[in-house]
């Protein structure tokens, strides 16, 4: 079978084309570019969604994350807990601003920050929670939120790759993934749920305070033109961009029930095979399945990629290096840190094509040579 991709942008454009198409017409011929009527109509209908009073869009979700973290006011050495099973930009923003790392654990079924192992990492100089929906699972956020009220420690959403999903507390209520903590942040990079067609990224809050706050350091620090009352950076969203994502906004929850559909073929082809762990799914959470990812035992996880690609079928390993062995990362002593589970999973994981144009043939194409592959290999 030709042509498979991790995620098929080509065909899922061409599935809109006619709407992208007058979409960006539109902003070329208005030409406001930069900060335009799409930004601000784009930032309103995100926020009506995610049900959250306040969206500051961003150049990219580094950036996201980096100016969460300047908006909190946090000092070089305070500590910011964070997984370390994440992409490593997560992390990265942290020993920008020259805050410490600290690394924890995550649960072998979620792959979602342990809160126990949370718990234990908290000093008198930890200043920020960064939990990380990974693969667009929501990590369990009632029983974090309430830590992080008790220590007085503010958490901030690395949504990146769940947005569209939703968390349910024990009561019942629902909220969307990103709008339930101190800050959420997220990218619009191309393959993601919600992707643009270039670089992007937003931050969300109910703070009043915090919302301007974040406004003004995406904007060189400035709330009134020239007058500039705080170190900040330039990072906004572009009006093509915006406009993009208005239009993908409204497919979104389509997008996320056709990423389900094919997370649940492929759980039903592998229900069988006893070497292979398909993606658990939390009862408190949508998963939104940004990333199919199973867990191989019995095999060598590289070869059967290797064997996968010989089929014409894509695969990725995220990640095959956590974030606390980074090199970059060493002077936060990354080597003494002892995460079991997280040092299991560089070893296991592999994840598999899903998108939101996926065939049944295809489905079918790519589970069936996972199988046999995983079976040859186990023998």
């Amino acid at each position: 079978m030709q042509g498979l991709q991790m995620v098929d942008l080509k065909r899922q454009y061409l599935n809109i084309k006619s709407e992208v198409d007058e979409a960006i017409l539109n902003v070329l011929s208005s030409t406001a570019f930069i900060n335009g009527p799409e930004v601000k109509n784009f930032s309103t209908e995100l926020a009506a969604y995610l049900g959250v009073k306040h969206v500051i869009p961003c150049a990219n979700g580094t950036d996201a994350l980096q100016i969460a973290l300047m908006a909190l006011g946090l000092q070089p050495g305070d500590e910011v807990i964070t997984p370390s099973f994440t992409y490593i930009a997560t992390v990265e923003v942290v020993a920008l601003l020259r805050l410490k790392p600290v690394f924890v654990d995550v649960d072998a079924d979620t792959f979602t920050m342990n809160l126990d192992s949370v718990r234990n990492a908290i000093t008198d100089k930890t200043k920020a929670i960064i939990p990380v929906h990974l693969y667009g699972q929501c990590v369990d956020m009632e029983p974090l939120l309430a830590l992080g009220k008790e220590k007085n420690i503010p958490i901030i959403e690395d949504n990146a790759q769940a947005i569209g999903g939703t968390y349910t507390f024990a009561d019942g209520s629902k909220k969307k993934t990103g709008a339930i903590g101190t800050i959420g942040c997220t990218s619009f990079f191309p393959s993601k749920n919600l992707g643009c067609y270039g670089d992007g990224g937003a931050m969300f809050t109910n703070d009043d305070a915090l919302a301007e706050k974040l406004a003004m350091i995406a904007n060189h620090g400035q709330k009134v033109r020239y007058y500039h009352d705080m170190v900040g950076c330039n990072s906004r969203l572009d009006s093509i961009q915006a406009a993009l994502l208005r239009i993908k906004l409204r497919k979104l929850d389509a997008y996320c029930d056709a990423r389900r559909s094919a997370a649940d073929y492929y759980d039903n082809a592998f229900k069988n095979n006893p070497n292979i762990i398909t993606p658990f799914r939390a009862p408190y959470n949508l998963h939104v399945f940004h990333q199919y990812t199973l867990q191989v035992k019995n095999v060598n996880r590289d070869k059967v990629q290797e064997l996968l690609a010989e089929k014409g079928i894509p695969s990725m390993i995220y990640y095959p290096v956590s974030s606390h062995k980074q090199k970059m990362l060493a002077e936060f002593g990354g080597a003494s840190y002892d995460l079991p589970v997280t040092d299991f999973l560089n070893t296991c994981v592999i994840s598999l094509p899903i998108h939101t144009e996926l065939t049944e043939a295809e489905l079918q194409y790519i589970s069936e040579n996972v199988n046999q592959i995983i079976d040859q290999l186990s023998k």
